[in-house]
């Protein structure tokens, strides 16, 4: 039996469930400045919050899912590192952009765009690892 190496995957995944705890310890504060305990009220900073913990929960499962499959499917550690790398700093980026601070800055958009272009690329990696 031979031994299973997901490095990758289990680097990306144990840093954005760190980054989630931040995340969700920011969503319980601003619930406890806001008084909310369920909603958001209109409170702005906590739709922020809640807005920036739930995206995140939207997009990772899908890209560690991807990651985990690149790497079961022996695909190019390079490739799926710094996809997994990108995708890290860009969910770092709009987590932050939405959830501490209080404009919607360019690091907002940014994350976004690199999120999805990760996505995008390991779907069809992927999908390329299939037909060798």
């Amino acid at each position: 039996m031979s031994e299973l190496s997901i490095p990758i995957a289990t680097m990306l995944t144990s840093g954005l469930a760190l980054w989630l705890l931040m995340l969700t310890v920011k969503v319980v504060k601003a619930r406890q400045v806001s008084g909310q305990s369920l909603g958001d009220g209109g409170d702005v900073p906590l739709t922020r919050a809640i807005r920036a913990q739930a995206n995140l929960t939207e997009f990772a499962p899908m890209f560690i899912i991807l990651v985990l499959i690149g790497e079961l499917q022996r695909g190019n550690y390079y490739l799926l590192g710094a996809l997994a790398i990108t995708f890290m700093i860009a969910r770092l980026a709009h987590g932050y952009a939405l959830a501490f601070s209080q404009s919607n800055a360019p690091a907002r958009a940014g994350g976004f765009l690199f999120t999805v272009i990760p996505i995008a690329i390991s779907a069809i990696y992927n999908l390329v690892l299939l037909s060798y």
